[in-house]
């Protein structure tokens, strides 16, 4: 097993994530394209904000996002805002004073922006809320994600399914939770989603969580930052973990938290031959995930396809600059704390070593050259 990557992806991710504001964004604005966009914003200027540089997934949707928005005829302002949130803030008005026709926006914390989307809405701005949504405002006017609950479920049938539970074994399992940034409403959705289904197993015995941490305050790690995650499960390897006892599965919902998860469980041990790493779940099919399950270190990942959100999200621009109605396919769930704003959810897909060659591999996400 490559078991020396682990450590040194995590230290390469939490630097990344370190990186303050000042000097780190990226300004992309291009010429007008030749190409005509439609209707009264032909060749409009829209703003894309994304937080941070520091996930892979995050590079990868903004630049899907830019490039389709270009081949539409669109200008594109482009910004990653490293996590600050007075950053990402100052970015959109910035947008909204340089005369952006439509904002895009996946929010650092989706309740910081509510008097930057009045002005928005001021202006008469249209705003799409991408992947997370924007809490407490009325001026959000769509928002492009993946079924988050689902995605929550997924993680915990893995979980369940590399503990082999659903092929009968009995346990009891020793397994700790991790849940995603308190800021994020994304992260209440996974959590959620994923205790619908391993709570059930808690109450019955099947499961037990040693630590007794199995509130999502308490398993919320702050920003989605590897470290954090990493110094959270070497305390509770140190305070709970003594003697023989073991771990043998941990829920995390996102991979660049499974890579911290798993380079504290390296340090203590596992993933020797005589004691193997417990089940480790994941999200985003990062790639040094996706090297990290080939080589039997991390379980699964939840293979979301940024490919298809951007096209997703573009469409939707595109129709409200045109004066259309975008399609959506849920107005009931995603309620912001001010409206039910109308969404249109896109499905995750479970990926472990059994598959990813025909989901990740065969799907041209990423080449099998690139996965060695």
């Amino acid at each position: 097993m490559r078991l020396g990557r682990i450590g040194g992806v995590v230290t390469a991710i939490a630097l990344a994530a370190t990186m303050t504001a000042c000097g780190s964004s990226q300004k992309t604005v291009d010429a007008e394209a030749s190409s005509a966009a439609g209707g009264g914003n032909s060749g409009g200027l829209v703003g894309v904000t994304m937080p941070t540089k520091s996930s892979e997934r995050w590079i990868h949707d903004g630049d899907n996002v830019k490039k389709q928005l270009e081949a539409l005829g669109y200008q594109v302002d482009l910004q990653y805002a490293e996590n600050d949130i007075p950053t990402q803030a100052n970015q959109i008005e910035n947008q909204i004073t340089k005369g952006a026709k439509l904002l895009i926006v996946a929010s650092i914390d989706g309740t910081a922006l509510t008097s930057q989307l009045q002005q928005a809405a001021d202006n008469k701005i249209p705003v799409i809320a991408y992947d997370r949504l924007i809490r407490n405002s009325p001026n959000v006017d769509y928002y492009a994600t993946f079924d988050n609950f689902k995605v929550g479920v997924q993680q915990a049938t893995s979980l369940l399914q590399g503990l082999g539970v659903d092929k009968g074994e009995k346990g009891p399992f020793n397994v700790e939770l991790f849940g995603g940034s308190p800021d994020d409403n994304n992260a209440t959705f996974f959590w959620n989603g994923a205790m619908s289904v391993l709570q059930p197993k808690i109450d019955d015995g099947t499961l037990v969580v040693k630590s007794g941490q199995t509130d999502f305050k308490t398993a919320a790690i702050l920003r989605w930052d590897p470290a954090t995650a990493q110094r959270r499960m070497e305390d509770i390897l140190t305070k709970t973990y003594t003697g023989d006892t073991k771990v043998d599965g941990v829920l995390s919902p996102y991979d660049g938290l499974s890579i911290g998860i798993l380079s504290a469980l390296k340090s203590s041990g596992y993933g020797t031959s005589g004691q193997p790493y417990p089940i480790v779940t994941g999200q985003d099919a990062e790639l040094a995930s996706v090297k990290s399950i080939i080589a039997d270190e991390q379980y699964s990942t939840i293979f979301k396809d940024t490919r298809k959100l951007a096209e997703t999200t573009v469409k939707m621009a595109d129709a409200v600059l045109k004066g259309q109605k975008p399609e959506v396919n849920n107005e009931k769930d995603y309620d912001n704390g001010n409206k039910v704003v109308p969404s249109y959810l896109l499905d995750p897909v479970i990926v472990d070593k059994t598959n990813y060659k025909e989901i990740i591999i065969g799907g041209d996400y990423y080449t099998e050259d690139q996965l060695k």
